[in-house]
């Protein structure tokens, strides 16, 4: 290992939710964080508001699925901010149908962002980590990669996300890169709220519903989505490596 390595992060999804908790929270960590999303005017205000809060910050507009896009994004924070060390592979989407109901373009555009996404920024990010002999990725999965009705797609590219980090973990260990995953269970963000409006059930009442089959009898917040990215990315995670942590109130929610 270097004996300083870069401490500048990259969290996809950063526009809001889990992706913008998890920012704050490793900007106060005192990483310099690259809040990246296709939503650029939401990431730059995030950045701002880090930045006046004394942290380190940037706003970067990012198409997860492309290529060029991507490659582009990584290099303009290596030059901004620094070598990347750690990516947090959080964007994500949702198409939900029934399978019968359910669409290509349903289909391709979830496993575009979920993992076409996850492999594009972390090829792209892992040089740097393997340049310092440093480096942490977390994938956010779900409790749905345990299989969940109306959401064939989605479980399909989170349970995905679980074999790549594993397989990441593999091949990058010896260049003192780990690799885990995060699945949380129910967290309360804009896009749980949309699933509760496109059910037609009011969001307090999807979430009371929800939090009572929880053990913990709340639902989650992105803070403890964050407070584990947090340790993940510690070097006293630093022998944690491949593993997949359900955040969820209980074994699985």
């Amino acid at each position: 290992m270097t004996e300083s390595p870069s401490r500048v992060a990259i969290v996809t999804g950063a526009g809001r939710g889990i992706g913008a908790a998890v920012a704050r929270r490793l900007a106060s960590d005192g990483f310099a964080v690259a809040l990246a999303d296709l939503d650029e005017a939401a990431v730059k205000a995030g950045a701002d508001a880090i930045t006046a809060d004394g942290g380190r910050a940037m706003g970067v507009g990012v198409d997860v699925g492309d290529t060029d896009s991507v490659n582009a994004a990584v290099a303009t924070v290596a030059d901004e901010l620094g070598p990347p060390t750690v990516l947090v592979n959080n964007a994500g989407i949702t198409r939900d149908n029934m399978l019968f109901k359910m669409s290509e373009s349903d289909w391709d555009s979830v496993m575009t962002v979920h993992l076409r996404g996850s492999f594009l920024m972390s090829r792209a990010a892992q040089q740097h980590m393997t340049q310092q002999q440093w480096g942490r990725i977390v994938n956010l999965s779900s409790t749905s990669a345990l299989g969940n009705r109306g959401q064939a797609n989605y479980a399909t590219a989170k349970a995905g996300l679980q074999g790549f980090t594993k397989t990441l973990a593999i091949e990058l260990g010896k260049f003192g890169v780990t690799a885990n995953a995060i699945a949380p269970g129910f967290i309360e963000t804009d896009m749980t709220a949309a699933t509760a409006e496109r059910v037609g059930v009011p969001f307090e009442d999807f979430k009371k519903a929800a939090a009572a089959e929880i053990p913990v009898r709340r639902v989650g917040r992105p803070a403890d989505i964050a407070g584990v990215v947090s340790f993940l990315v510690s070097e006293d995670a630093s022998f944690v490596s491949g593993q997949v942590i359900y955040v969820a109130g209980g074994p699985r929610a």
